[in-house]
């Protein structure tokens, strides 16, 4: 079996990054962190997650991420499954960020779509089926 292990993202401010992550997970926490260099250019690094899952911040990142609308190639955005959409909607609105995007209504799952301090699009989704069949319609 093969799961998702990290994220490693190349982020602006670790602090503000942190911010809206911690919102989003607070059963996560700092697991490390550190300093040192990437193609010469210094930068600090954190993992925030838990003992299987966590995303890796780098604060090296320069310029802006790319523009969610065009065609650019690029990450478009991931998701994270949540048993509680409203109350990761409420702990992100608490810590000052809003609903990018709603998602498309559907009658086996809620989804709504951030974007995080650096740009990421960040899709949250809450299944209300357990039948694979209802749960992965197209």
């Amino acid at each position: 079996m093969l799961h998702l292990e990290h994220l490693n993202l190349v982020v602006k401010d670790i602090p503000k990054a942190l911010a809206f992550y911690q919102a989003a997970f607070p059963h996560w926490r700092i697991r490390g962190g550190g300093e040192g260099s990437w193609y010469g250019k210094p930068r600090n690094w954190l993992h925030f997650g838990d003992d299987y899952q966590y995303i890796c911040f780098n604060d090296d990142g320069t310029g802006e991420n790319r523009d969610l609308t065009g065609h650019q190639v690029g990450l478009a955005h991931f998701a994270f499954v949540t048993n509680n959409l409203e109350a990761v909607i409420k702990r992100l609105g608490q810590a000052g960020f809003e609903i990018d995007k709603p998602g498309t209504e559907d009658a086996y799952r809620k989804n709504v779509y951030f974007k995080d301090p650096d740009g990421f699009e960040i899709e949250f989704v809450e299944y209300l089926s357990d039948l694979p069949g209802e749960r992965n319609r197209y």
